[in-house]
């Protein structure tokens, strides 16, 4: 399976942010998916989950203002981002073939997308 993460970018904090994560290789119905990040001088650390059939799980500053969702026909991963903060700033990954918060939860990485929130 290979990941491609794309639609990072700088905003303003209140700002919004799509990301994306195409996957090629693999049945993309049977996998679990999900998006880390990881800011400079910090461990990566989980933002959101979706199951294959849908089942999903934020980290709880991210509630309310992320929602993940996944596209089958396009064997696509989304990660709307609304009501940015600086907080959010990091480079964001795409994930697959796991499910949950933990980083050794999944078999396949992309190659990440920065994101930079401004105050």
């Amino acid at each position: 399976v290979q990941l491609q993460a794309s639609g990072g970018g700088s905003v303003q904090a209140g700002g919004s942010l799509r990301l994306s994560c195409a996957a090629s290789g693999g049945t993309f119905s049977a996998y679990g998916m999900g998006w880390f990040r990881q800011a400079p001088g910090r461990e990566r650390e989980f933002v959101a989950a979706i199951s294959n059939g849908g089942m999903t799980d934020y980290r709880t500053s991210v509630k309310g203002r992320f929602t993940i969702s996944r596209d089958s026909a396009k064997k696509t991963m989304y990660l709307q981002m609304n009501s940015l903060k600086p907080e959010d700033t990091g480079v964001y990954y795409c994930a697959a073939g796991g499910y949950g918060s933990r980083v050794r939860g999944y078999d396949y990485w992309g190659q990440g997308t920065q994101v930079t929130v401004s105050s």
